[in-house]
């Protein structure tokens, strides 16, 4: 039977789960739910070796999301590094260490997972646990543009799992303009540690068989480490590939060192190795082959007139209200902190140029198109 890569988590329990798979089969659901855009396989010349200059990140100066296929195209491997883009959130949420780390790795994880997903395409991670936490999400494009909040910013130093909690659900969203619905799933929390309980969500209710890890490294207001791979079985994939991928992954957990407070792929980042490096590591012996990179940014789409369409949705009187006990309208965005203010004046201004309505987004897109044409 073709075995499952069970979700990898931290250094002091990778060695176990490497050396207990979980079984599973391919299915006809399980070949159908894989889908990479025919461009990622496609090469120039398959008998000269690709050059990997154009994806080398000296010292992972740079975030990187680094795929790459084994030669015989059975394995999808994905590596990231996103040290930037955590600093970046925490300055903007104001997080202390507990709420970075669990952000960090979320947000990851969605490029991670991610990867390979039409540049208009959403994917949306939440996970709402018990946990004084109180939720994390993380919304990610095939762009590589990311945005994310934690409830909590301001946590305490606790053990991320129990900042989660242990009791509620890790939920799923993918969208795209051209489809008709989105895509939904949703599983339980099983431990608290996110990339495990997402790695059980993708055997669960994608079919997917991989191997998933993610971490940060993160002392008071500064991370010095983030990232994490996504080892992926595609149909094909036999016993023999797997046992090669088994004994690398064994492998890269002890050159990561055996710490638990160093994660995995963490230690080595923080030793220099880009995700080019840890790509081989993971591939080592399968002839790897790169497919591509992305440069995940932080981007956030708030603005004044996405503001003022929420405070459209409100009942009249309730706006008023606000407006005559604060005589300005304020509000703060959960994805970049960015906070957007509005005189009376300027709400009753926009209430009487508003036109469409404030709950459909074509009416809306097309109000802000007239406005950019009117400017």
């Amino acid at each position: 039977s073709i075995m499952l890569i069970s979700a990898v988590i931290n250094s002091s329990t990778v060695l176990k789960r490497v050396t207990a798979w979980t079984p599973l089969r391919f299915t006809s659901r399980t070949k159908a739910s894989i889908q990479y855009r025919h461009a990622l396989f496609s090469t120039s010349d398959d008998s000269e070796p690709t050059s990997l200059e154009p994806y080398l990140n000296p010292d992972n100066r740079n975030d990187q999301v680094f795929a790459a296929i084994s030669g015989n195209g059975s394995l999808k491997v994905t590596v990231a590094t996103t040290r930037n883009l955590v600093n970046e959130n925490i300055m903007a949420h104001e997080m202390s260490e507990v709420p970075a780390d669990a952000l960090g790795r979320l947000m990851t994880c969605g490029l991670l997972i991610g990867n390979g997903m039409q540049d208009e395409q959403v994917l949306q991670i939440s996970v709402d646990g018990d946990g004084p936490l109180r939720g994390a999400v993380s919304i990610t494009s095939g762009e590589g543009e990311c945005r994310g909040y934690v409830g909590n910013p301001a946590l305490s130093q606790i053990p991320l799992t129990e900042s989660i909690g242990l009791v509620g659900t890790v939920q799923v969203v993918k969208n795209h303009p051209s489809w008709p619905n989105p895509y939904n799933g949703i599983t339980s929390i099983r431990t608290g540690e996110i990339d495990a309980d997402l790695g059980a969500y993708l055997a669960e209710s994608e079919q997917r068989s991989c191997a998933l890890a993610a971490g940060t490294v993160v002392k008071g207001v500064l991370c010095s480490a983030a990232g994490g791979y996504i080892v992926e079985q595609l149909p094909g994939c036999d016993e023999d590939t797997i046992k090669i991928v088994e004994k690398n992954l064994a492998r890269l957990v002890e050159e990561n060192g055996d710490n638990q407070l160093t994660s995995v792929p963490t230690g080595l980042l923080s030793c220099g190795k880009t995700p080019v490096d840890i790509a081989n590591m993971i591939l080592d012996g399968l002839d790897m082959k790169p497919l591509g990179q992305v440069s995940p940014v932080m981007k956030c789409k708030c603005s004044t007139e996405r503001l003022f369409r929420s405070v459209r949705l409100l009942d009249r009187s309730d706006v008023d209200d606000i407006l005559e006990k604060q005589e300005i309208l304020e509000a703060r965005c959960h994805f970049c902190g960015k906070v957007y203010r509005m005189s009376p004046d300027e709400v009753q201004q926009r209430f009487e140029e508003a036109r469409g309505d404030p709950t459909l987004d074509e009416d809306f897109e097309e109000e802000l198109t007239e406005k950019k044409k009117g400017n």
